[in-house]
């Protein structure tokens, strides 16, 4: 099994690194929690604002914890959720500047956190246009079948392809990779994501059946 650099690095530093380690873990849970709770469940005129307050906070985390690449994930999957809720006018600096703090994610560890920076790169790639900004379906694939590389069984990578083969137009695999999605296993400490995801995928399905 590897170890991660920050594990390693906790290690040698004794109990002062552990504390560092564990302070940078609880912030990134709360974090996850934040986006869950703003993407599930925070009424859809209050969106746009609760993700502009989350976005400040999860760059205040990355900026405490330097480097660290779970922070950077964070801050860009936080920050590209922002540019949803958006006018479209300004959405569009947020959803660079999220790519540019996954890219940098991806450049210090794409396997980080189940290849989550790949993850959220594919969707992004997919999702923004591509004539006014940087959409681009090959890439899009590409970092789908990475993410799906790392994490095969994950929920996010299957669900996301998903969602890219649809827009494609292959329909039967889209179905094939929502399935994997629907089995993916239940992931401790996001039981709030899970519980929204698993309703996205279920409506999905439901409008392709």
């Amino acid at each position: 099994m590897r170890v991660s650099s920050w594990i390693l690095a906790a290690t040698l530093m004794g109990s002062s690194g552990w504390a560092m380690a564990d302070a940078m873990m609880d912030a990134i849970a709360d974090l996850q929690h934040g986006w869950a709770k703003g993407y599930y469940s925070t009424p859809e005129k209050q969106q746009e604002a609760y993700f502009d307050a989350l976005q400040t906070k999860s760059h205040e985390v990355t900026a405490k914890f330097s480097g660290r690449v779970e922070a950077l994930i964070w801050e860009g999957i936080i920050t590209s959720s922002h540019a949803k809720f958006q006018n479209k006018l300004v959405a569009g600096e947020n959803a660079k500047a999220a790519r540019d703090l996954l890219l940098a994610a991806e450049k210090i560890d794409p396997n980080a956190l189940d290849g989550s920076a790949l993850t959220s790169l594919g969707s992004m790639y997919y999702k923004v246009p591509r004539i006014i900004s940087f959409g681009d379906h090959t890439k899009a694939r590409s970092y789908l079948e990475r993410a799906l590389k790392v994490n095969p069984n994950g929920i996010d990578p299957n669900f996301f392809m998903a969602e890219f083969l649809v827009e494609k137009g292959e329909k039967a695999k889209a179905i094939e990779y929502l399935k994997r999605a629907q089995a993916a296993p239940a992931r401790p400490g996001r039981e709030d994501a899970d519980a929204g995801r698993r309703a996205e995928i279920q409506d999905l399905l439901s409008q392709l059946k």
